[in-house]
């Protein structure tokens, strides 16, 4: 990452990062095939239901984990590598005390927290046994994704895929038999999904223990460094803030869309699939931003963080348009894959038009949030996106919405919150690297 050819290496690792990622909604939305094909609506609508409330309870600690890719990157880069295996074990400690705290929660609250989203009645018991079964799993999400993340900070994108080939394909064989055989509702892709998640999670543990060098876990190592964990807090909770703050603005659009009616709660299941797929290319390249400035960051090369930003933006444009345009051509078929109730796949289909014909604004937003979370600015980000999307978001649902309170107009605060949210990103981002330009060039001159 420190030299040489910039744009093959961040090809390299962000395309098996978006791939997981990818991968990773595909064995999810087994679930929702599983049960919209063989179970019916409402029990799609269940499976809905908890998309958005999960991703809500999950993203700061997701953002912890983006702390520890970037605390892992400077150290690599500026080559402290006492820091690093302080780094690895406060990591794999964090992502456990984290998980038991955030099951404890969503284990005894997942009525309330279902209720507070005005999730419908008759779905609302399927729900939650849906999102008490997924909750208990979380510890081992998110040692699988803190493990990931350390892996990805050396650039190891590979490995991270492997597992979620080998545990994904363990889940759609456990659904097909919790559901087809057993006669199972949504407790069935719920527990399928925690037995997958127990695979990735060993898999990434085990490969961590047998890792040569500085990033080798060791168990009787295992414990949190005080001035580690601040690092990865400081980058981290905003990063994650960021992610809630994205939820939190889609649970406010997830209450409108639950008074529409359950067809639409189950267009959304169906259609997020797709959003997250475009999603998380971009984001992979915003990842490969993150991990690369960090580096370069670590080993005071400015320039080289100049031209990685480039470079990541330029590719994510291309890569990100076209996939996120195909979506948009093919909406109505790729829906029917779901269900063939016509309500429910009209809905789909202009909810994907809507959302990812307009995706690439959101290659500029990711791509400079990473670049900033690189060089140690995190909250900046942050702060764009709670002005942009929550805030920006609840106005437009309780003004423009409660006037004029149809599916079509709820769907364009999306686009309409990007460009918002786009225009204050540029400016912080500007900001941001004049700081650390200065900084970086002090020492230099001295």
């Amino acid at each position: 990452m420190l030299e040489g050819s910039i744009w093959n290496k961040i090809l390299k690792f962000a395309v098996p990062l978006a791939a997981t990622s990818i991968m990773q909604q595909l064995f999810n939305a087994a679930d929702v095939a599983v049960v919209g094909q063989f179970v019916g609506k409402e029990a799609l609508a269940a499976v809905g239901a908890n998309a958005i409330v999960i991703n809500l309870m999950l993203n700061l600690f997701i953002g912890l984990s983006i702390g520890s890719n970037v605390v892992c990157a400077m150290m690599i880069g500026s080559k402290d590598y006492l820091r690093i295996k302080k780094t690895v074990h406060t990591s794999i400690v964090l992502s456990f005390v984290s998980g038991v705290f955030l099951a404890v929660l969503g284990v005894l609250f997942a009525r309330d927290i279902l209720y507070m989203v005005d999730t419908p009645a008759h779905i609302m018991d399927s729900a939650v046994l849906y999102l008490r079964i997924l909750m208990g799993g979380v510890p081992l999400l998110l040692i699988y994704n803190f493990g990931s993340s350390l892996l990805r900070s050396k650039g190891d994108t590979k490995r991270p895929l492997y597992a979620m080939v080998i545990s994904g394909t363990v889940n759609v064989l456990l659904n097909l038999f919790f559901v087809l055989e057993l006669h199972m509702n949504v407790e069935g892709v719920a527990i399928a999904t925690v037995l997958s998640s127990l695979v990735s999670a060993f898999l990434i543990i085990w490969w961590l223990h047998r890792e040569k060098g500085p990033l080798q876990l060791r168990f009787d190592k295992l414990s949190m460094d005080k001035s580690i964990l601040i690092h990865i807090c400081r980058v981290g909770i905003p990063a994650g803030l960021q992610g809630m703050v994205f939820s939190f603005s889609n649970i406010i659009i997830q209450i409108a869309l639950n008074n529409i009616g359950a067809e639409v709660v189950a267009a959304t299941a169906i259609a997020l699939n797709y959003e997250f797929a475009g999603f998380f290319i971009l984001q992979a390249f915003a990842q490969a931003a993150t991990t690369f400035v960090g580096q370069n960051y670590g080993a005071k090369n400015i320039e080289r963080c100049y031209r990685v930003i480039r470079i990541t933006m330029g590719m994510s444009v291309v890569i990100t348009g076209i996939v996120s345009i195909a979506f948009s051509v093919f909406a109505y078929p790729l829906s029917a894959i779901f269900t063939t109730d016509p309500e429910v796949l009209q809905y789909s289909a202009v909810r994907i038009r809507y959302i990812l014909t307009f995706e690439i604004i959101n290659v500029v937003i990711e791509t400079l949030s990473g670049a900033m979370r690189g060089v140690n600015y995190s909250m900046p980000p942050a702060i764009a996106c709670m002005l942009g999307a929550c805030v920006f978001r609840i106005i437009y649902v309780y003004t423009v919405f409660s006037m004029y309170p149809t599916f079509e107009v709820l769907m364009a605060v999306y686009p309409i919150s990007w460009l918002v949210t786009v225009m204050v990103i540029i400016v912080l981002y500007r900001k941001v690297f004049k700081k650390v330009e200065k900084k970086l060039w002090k020492p230099k001159m001295a």
